[in-house]
């Protein structure tokens, strides 16, 4: 036990330089999501609950957009699916009950998962420690986020509108010196465009997520 306590702290050590970065996106994501209309309760909620920026960010940019809730779910649904191999090569190291195994799988994003990865493989008390620091740090950056766009007359005014673009492009940025990423990054976005005249709010996002993700299994194979 004290082998695993001790693992579990030193994920939670390496995960502080990210925490900054997640509690600052935490910070965009509340502001914004009063933007959208969400009440300051919910926008914590959903952070406290849901724990996965890229989705919340898009389910929240498609109500903001005027789009359907079926659609907003679906966005954030297909962003979320990447975490689906993820949790299959998590699955052989979890240990406890099933419980214990589905609140644990809570604390599994992009930057836990690789935190978690060691000489020796993958390390499910890491996992845990530098899962519940980023935890921390999301919720703690969403409500600090509520609270300061609780402050503002209008986000708008400050350029708060074109922040979901611009916080989807930096995710986006670090991808675009694969050729190949690049390439499925710039089909989908010609695709978006293309469809957004034509079709209701939020779906040519569903689209350009499906071509995404066809990349992904392209790459995969």
């Amino acid at each position: 036990m004290d082998q695993v306590e001790a693992t579990g702290r030193a994920g939670a050590r390496t995960a502080v330089p990210l925490g900054v970065a997640v509690a600052l996106f935490g910070v965009a994501f509340g502001v914004l999501a009063l933007e959208a209309g969400l009440t300051p309760a919910a926008a914590v909620a959903m952070s406290a609950t849901t724990f996965a920026g890229s989705a919340q960010l898009a389910s929240v940019a498609v109500v903001d957009a005027g789009g359907g809730l079926a659609a907003a779910i679906s966005a954030a649904a297909l962003l979320n699916s990447r975490y689906l191999p993820m949790g299959v090569s998590v699955a052989p190291v979890a240990w406890g009950g099933p419980v214990a195994r589905l609140l644990g799988a809570q604390l599994m994003i992009d930057e836990s998962w690789a935190l978690a990865h060691t000489r020796d493989g993958l390390a499910w008390s890491r996992l845990l420690g530098a899962g519940a620091l980023l935890y921390l740090a999301w919720v703690l950056g969403t409500a600090m986020g509520v609270l300061a766009g609780q402050a503002l007359a209008d986000p708008a005014a400050l350029g708060l509108d074109a922040a979901f673009p611009a916080l989807f492009l930096g995710l986006l940025w670090p991808w675009l010196r694969h050729r190949r990423t690049a390439a499925v990054a710039t089909l989908a976005g010609g695709l978006a465009l293309a469809l957004t005249p034509v079709l209701p709010t939020g779906l040519p996002l569903l689209a350009a997520g499906g071509v995404a993700l066809l990349g992904l299994l392209g790459a995969r194979r």
